[in-house]
């Protein structure tokens, strides 16, 4: 008989077949055994999926995918002279597409980050790449004549991305831990700077190739479609938590609105969430607003033409998104090294490294509208140096969250950030700058320069917010060493130590007592100090049931269960 590695046959093998050895026995090892069981149908092609779905590989996919998030989000700032062309709308009304996206992001983050500390993350995030591709390539034939339509698609893309975006950081952080998680997550965060260059080249490329600005809109959805096919095949759903706990599940479920309480408790994880707002607003008015203002500034300095053709001008997009490339990869890479070179002399390396970099990007930004008017080469150089200190805190601030917020809360953490940074971030930023510059050119006559002058001054608020957002890490780093501290003991706490009782059936009286008094959430619907007091009693008698119940059998042990539980909803029921 012919076998398999897995344990099953070979199909047109039969039991009686002999394979002897070179001595004429029969190889014991290959005797015919009740064991084996014919090989069903496509069970060499599971097996060896599931060889593939290694945490390195889930990385790659995963970053590959939030490369394309990012590219089709600023595929369309890439030809946004020519959609305001034909459309023939104003800064502000431009500037609401960004807007409309952003806002439909964000409401719908906390939902995600809810249905992804609860159900099967891949799942949800494929489902949304599939989503917002299709909605992106229909948005594409979308006429002149229904600008709000084509803004509505804009809003849908955004909750199509938004699932993406709330859920894919958990998986990685539950994949690996420590300095290689920093650096997993460097590599996923590189995503953001490059995705969004991509997005500029690819969408001024496909239009020049093309002669439509349509044909921006249609490149993205099959490598999207692609990317969520690649994910449900090779990315696991790793247990929440496995990677910090050591291969240990945590078994403890709290309600979303305990977990909120419990965030908002958590202050290091509001002020980053304020600092990673400052920088979603200036990234968002940078990315909608820069192209636009260093073509304005070419038309000042008559070096180029003002727009008059069905086709504008494309160059200012490929060097931005050009820019924006490398800049996020050597702002990655820097943050990942200097924050592991820093942790060796301090333990609040995270949030200091963070707002070094903001502070230094906020100067060269400033110097960008300085030089514009007289030097287009100078401007590029400020970006430069300005978008490479900002990017420097994408990951650094990803992996703050990993360290005060215990696995089972990821989720939504990472869903109700990204809600609080698009709020107070780029969801109103690219309308508020067209506004102001809107605004402004109605107070003089409208003129080349004046139009560049006028976005310009409304760009300068950008680097204020900057400011803001470092002085939100120095907060951050005040009481990083606090909230990590009791983020690890939660996470002791909420894992079961008897590896042994688990194994065994029997469930640990005491740490399921222990589990109850570490979490806040928990001492409230207890009733406060008496509850805490309580339960703090019953896990001191608990110690001593568990020694006396090692023997005990499997149904005894549930009754012992059942009984304190009684115990604690009358307890329960007295404090109410």
């Amino acid at each position: 008989m012919c076998v398999e590695s897995d344990g099953c046959e070979i199909e047109g093998c039969s039991s009686s077949d002999e394979v002897r050895t070179l001595s004429g026995s029969m190889s014991p090892g290959l005797r015919s055994s009740p064991d084996l069981h014919p090989c069903k149908p496509g069970q060499k092609f599971r097996d060896a999926l599931l060889r593939c779905r290694s945490p390195l590989a889930a990385a790659v996919f995963l970053s590959f995918g939030n490369v394309l998030n990012y590219m089709d989000r600023y595929t369309v700032t890439g030809v946004l002279l020519d959609i305001q062309r034909q459309f023939q709308v104003s800064d502000g009304k431009i500037g609401l597409l960004q807007t409309v996206f952003i806002c439909s992001f964000m409401v719908a983050a906390p939902i995600f980050g809810y249905l992804g500390d609860r159900f099967n993350r891949k799942v949800i995030l494929s489902c949304g790449i599939f989503f917002w591709s299709i909605i992106t390539l229909s948005s594409s034939f979308i006429s002149k004549e229904y600008y709000w339509l084509f803004v509505l698609s804009r809003g849908l893309v955004g909750i199509g991305e938004s699932s993406y975006s709330s859920i894919s950081p958990t998986i990685i952080g539950d994949l690996f831990t420590n300095n290689k998680r920093t650096m997993m997550l460097s590599v996923f965060y590189l995503a953001i700077p490059l995705g969004s260059g991509l997005g500029y080249i690819l969408g001024a490329g496909a239009k020049d190739a093309a002669g439509d600005w349509h044909w921006a809109l249609r490149v993205s959805p099959p490598l999207g479609i692609t990317a969520g096919a690649l994910i449900l095949l090779f990315v696991p759903e790793p247990k929440r938590g496995s990677a910090d706990q050591m291969g240990a599940c945590l078994r403890t479920r709290t309600s979303w609105v305990c977990d909120m309480k419990a965030l908002a408790k958590n202050r290091s994880y509001v002020f980053s969430s304020l600092a990673s707002a400052s920088v979603s607003f200036a990234t968002g008015a940078f990315g909608m607003w820069i192209p636009i203002y260093l073509t304005r500034a070419q038309v000042v300095q008559k070096t180029v033409d003002d727009c008059t053709t069905d086709v504008c001008s494309s160059t200012d997009s490929f060097i931005f998104g050009a820019i924006t490339c490398v800049t996020g990869l050597l702002g990655v890479v820097i943050g990942a090294a200097t924050t592991r070179f820093c942790r060796q002399r301090t333990e609040r390396a995270d949030p200091l490294v963070c707002a070094v970099s903001m502070l230094g990007s906020a100067i060269f930004i400033c110097l960008i509208f300085v030089v514009a008017k007289k030097n287009i080469a100078g401007a590029y150089v400020c970006i430069f140096i300005g978008e490479t200190l900002l990017f420097v805190n994408w990951a650094i601030t990803a992996d703050i969250l990993m360290f005060v917020v215990i696995p089972t809360r990821r989720a939504t953490a990472v869903a109700f950030q990204s809600f609080i940074s698009h709020l107070l971030g780029d969801a109103g930023s690219p309308y508020l700058i067209g506004q102001i510059s809107d605004k402004l050119q109605e107070s003089y006559t409208t003129s080349a320069l004046w139009r560049f002058l006028s976005l310009g001054y409304a760009l300068m608020l950008c680097p204020f917010i900057i400011v803001l957002g470092g002085m939100f890490f120095l907060a951050t780093a005040l009481f990083f060493l606090d909230d990590r501290e009791k983020a690890e003991k939660q996470r002791s706490t909420f894992t079961l130590r008897s590896a042994s009782s688990a194994a065994a059936g029997h469930f640990d009286i005491a740490d399921a007592a222990r589990v109850r008094a570490a979490d806040d959430c928990s001492l409230e619907e207890e009733g406060g100090r008496e509850g805490q007091s309580h339960i703090e009693r019953q896990a001191e008698q608990a110690d001593t049931t568990s020694l006396l119940s090692s023997g005990m059998t499997r149904t005894s042990t549930w009754k012992v269960e059942m009984q304190r539980f009684a115990a604690r909803k009358r307890t329960t029921s007295r404090s109410f």
